[in-house]
């Protein structure tokens, strides 16, 4: 079991169940949400993931999105619910109270990272979303 969440301590989450995987994700969308860097998720199952304390917030950037959950007093962004598999919760790295052991293993919408953005080394590389069947 992994435990987590915002900042200010109003967002807390736990999540049991081993990681899918490590993911750096390089879109536009994900710049803007790292501050210009990838953005850095730990994959898990859906299943295992348990909100312990507050409510977060929600932004869609489009509708079929299925959103970034943040806490609405600090700011912080916990994790995202991928639109293309919602039986997937996608952690920032930076929510967990412990992030030890977190790999990069995919780097995903590398078309749309900037040349001063490095692959990560020995993950699989992506130029969109990976596919399903990675």
């Amino acid at each position: 079991m992994r435990t987590g969440g915002c900042r200010c301590g109003k967002i807390r989450f736990l999540v049991e169940g081993e990681p899918l995987g490590g993911v750096a994700c390089h879109c536009r969308d994900c710049q803007y949400m790292a501050g210009g860097s990838a953005n850095l998720t730990w994959v898990f199952n859906d299943a295992g993931f348990k909100l312990t304390d507050g409510v977060p917030s929600i932004y869609k950037a489009k509708p079929t999105s299925g959103g970034i959950y943040f806490c609405s007093q600090c700011g912080v962004q916990v994790f995202s619910r991928p639109d293309s598999n919602t039986t997937m919760v996608a952690i920032k790295v930076g929510a967990f109270d412990d992030a030890a052991g977190f790999k990069v293993q995919a780097d995903m919408w590398m078309s749309a990272a900037p040349p001063w953005h490095a692959a990560h080394e020995g993950a699989a590389q992506f130029e969109g979303n990976i596919p399903s069947d990675s």
